[in-house]
């Protein structure tokens, strides 16, 4: 019976190890890289080529990678998973004139964030109208340790959650105290401002979408270069996005992640 456990414990993480290697390599595929080579793959995972290419093989086999002269693209199997996902996470159409509207009259970069465990993951984005911009892609997942829209997202996050959150970032234990200071005022100002927390020279303003269970379901935040980030400026940008919010709010907003 132990040897049974034991085989049948080996061989489910076995299986673990090798979901993680497939989503590596998928996660080598981007936009500005729609095709990458055997070798990169085996450079860039670390992987030994025979395990590369018996992955590559099963991933075809299931239409997740496509094999060309020029190397491996994605597949046409990704449209299926592509579709649900959109399906399941596309935004209604007046939530995304909203987040539009607000990114136009502020000229800055709209996002929007939901918390999943222990990170954020921006699940709608509207780029600024200006050269010099701030970029955080759909799907993107950032830290809670830092940045206006994690103090607004643990307003309602209880104590052992901010403990987990400050242990991961680069104080570790020691960033539990202005954590908990900077979501309490998150929490009663009904907005939060960040200066280079964690990307030096971006600041973010950001103001909770209130879900229908009553709590933080999401935040809305604007962001950019420093230096267009004055207290004047700041003003403007929490008008605007708690307007944006309240509309938001009003509707109702709902997310997957949401328990």
């Amino acid at each position: 019976m132990p040897e049974a456990a034991s085989g049948k414990s080996s061989g489910d993480h076995g299986g673990v190890r090798s979901v993680q290697r497939a989503v590596e390599i998928l996660a080598l595929l981007s936009e500005d890289r729609p095709v990458v080579t055997v070798g990169e793959i085996v450079k860039e995972t670390g992987l030994a080529k025979t395990t590369v290419v018996r992955m590559l093989a099963t991933l075809g086999k299931n239409g997740l990678v496509w094999t060309t002269s020029a190397g491996v693209t994605a597949g046409p199997g990704l449209w299926r998973w592509a579709y649900l996902a959109r399906r399941s996470w596309e935004l209604p159409a007046e939530i995304r004139h909203l987040m539009r509207e607000t990114g136009q009259k502020t000229r800055e970069t709209i996002n929007l964030y939901v918390t999943r465990d222990l990170q954020r993951v921006c699940i709608a984005q509207q780029q600024g109208t200006q050269t010099l911009r701030h970029v955080v892609q759909v799907g993107d997942q950032l830290p809670l340790w830092a940045g206006a829209s994690s103090k607004v997202l643990l307003s309602d996050a209880p104590t052992s959650t901010l403990e987990r959150v400050a242990a991961m970032s680069p104080q570790g234990a020691e960033r539990l105290p202005d954590l908990r200071e900077a979501v309490g005022r998150a929490r009663e100002d009904g907005f939060a401002v960040s200066h280079g927390e964690r990307e030096i020279g971006v600041s973010a303003v950001a103001v909770p979408v209130i879900a229908p269970s009553g709590r933080v379901g999401a935040a809305l935040s604007l962001s950019g270069p420093t230096a267009r980030f004055t207290d004047e400026r700041v003003a403007v940008f929490v008008d605007e996005l708690i307007s944006a919010s309240a509309q938001m709010t009003a509707r109702g907003f709902t997310h997957p992640f949401e328990a």
